[in-house]
């Protein structure tokens, strides 16, 4: 009989293992020595461990899934206790028992992680839901807010799934909140569109009455009139895209039409009143001569001269109207300064005034030097002081006065 620390072979050839619960037989080895017989079952033994070793490796350093682990582990304990095999097998099973419960632990932690995966995918779903809603209860912006709610969908189909309660009640949501925004959409256009047909029809109004001003000639009148008309059709808003082209140049081609003969008359006019205007350059030239005015009366004189001849030259192109009259303006606005000048001069109420300040600024200076005569000879300095503070004040105002009674003479 051959021994060793986990196993013996008997005399009859037969193999035992040796376990907390006594010897178990193993097999029988005939055809050799003991110590080949225990080396045979020691490697067994050894693939066995490796299978175990194998396994410790795969949980604890890869994603294995805790039932495919724990199937593993039972299929590797059964293997363990019935193995044909010597050497230490209670170390093995406890290696395995090590893993069940390092895979009761994995599983914990796999749950957990489940269930945060489901809060966070419940939360982006609700997410997802009230901005749907959101959506359609507040958003004008249609095509936007369509292409939102098609991008929200794909998130949902992306997201992780949840409870099916949970799940199918934020669906109904979901699948509300984008049927109200349809029909929303749908009374906005509907709306939208009888709007747009009271808009054609206003502008229709404007474009035949404009029409019917096509062919007038009251220049001044009918301009007004279609200014009139294009405020109008500002303010009426936008018809469909179609019908707003087709009035726009129908109310375009009115205008055009009206404006282009209007300009034809004028630029005839203009053409017919060219010599007018060449004889006005002529009598312009000859009003600003006048310029500087130097006598008030003769330049008059002159200019009303010419303002004779100037309306009996007739009108102007209205491109030289404005620079024409404003350049004689500037000339009768002269002649018009230097009469009031000299209406000023020879007023004899001001001239009157004018001689009585100077007058009466004459007799306090005599006065005041008087006084200041008394009070140096009594030796007052008071006196003195304001004395001649007072002279110095009035002899100043008596040369201004004097110098405006001189613009009399």
């Amino acid at each position: 009989m051959s021994t060793d620390p986990w196993g013996r072979v008997d005399d009859d050839g037969t193999v035992y293992v040796r376990t907390a619960e006594g010897e178990r037989a193993v097999g029988s080895w005939q055809a050799g020595e003991p110590e080949e017989a225990l080396a045979y079952f020691h490697r067994k033994y050894d693939e066995l461990a490796g299978q175990v070793q194998l396994l410790e490796q795969r949980v604890r350093s890869t994603d294995l899934a805790p039932a495919q682990a724990e199937a593993s582990i039972t299929k590797l304990r059964e293997a363990v206790a019935d193995a044909h095999a010597v050497g230490d097998l209670a170390a093995l099973t406890a290696r395995l028992d090590g893993l069940t419960g390092l895979v009761a632990q994995r599983r914990e932690e796999v749950k957990a992680a489940r269930e945060q995966a489901r809060a966070e995918a419940r939360a982006v779903k609700e997410r997802i839901v009230a901005e749907a809603e959101r959506i359609a209860d507040e958003t004008t912006h249609w095509k936007s807010g369509g292409e939102r709610l098609r991008q929200l969908i794909e998130e949902w189909k992306a997201a992780d799934r949840i409870d099916r309660v949970t799940e199918a009640a934020l669906w109904k949501r979901l699948s509300a909140a984008r049927t109200a925004f349809a029909k929303r959409r749908k009374q906005y256009f509907a709306g939208l569109d009888e709007q747009r047909e009271e808009v054609r029809a206003a502008k229709e109004r404007i474009v035949a009455e404009a029409e019917a001003l096509a062919d007038s000639t009251d220049w001044g009148g009918t301009a007004a009139i279609y200014r009139d008309l294009m405020q109008q059709w500002k303010s009426a808003g936008r018809a469909s895209r179609e019908a707003e082209d087709e009035l726009w140049a129908r109310f375009k081609g009115a205008q055009d039409q009206f404006f282009q003969a209007r300009s034809a008359v004028f630029a005839e006019r203009d053409a017919s009143l060219a010599a007018n205007a060449a004889v006005k350059e002529q009598l312009l030239a000859e009003a600003e001569k006048i310029l500087p005015v130097t006598d008030a009366r003769t330049a008059r004189g002159a200019l009303r001269h010419i303002l004779e001849r100037w309306e009996a030259a007739g009108p102007v192109p209205r491109d030289q109207r404005d620079r024409l009259e404003g350049g004689l303006r500037k000339v009768d606005d002269a002649v018009r300064k230097a009469e009031d000048a000299e209406w000023k001069r020879s007023n004899p109420e001001a001239r009157a005034r004018a001689q009585s300040t100077v007058d009466q600024l004459r007799t306090s200076i005599d006065q005041l030097e008087k006084r200041l005569s008394k009070a140096q000879a009594a030796g007052r300095a008071k006196d003195v002081k304001e004395a001649e503070e007072a002279l110095t004040a009035r002899r100043s105002w008596l040369e201004e006065a004097e110098r405006t009674l001189a613009e009399f003479s």
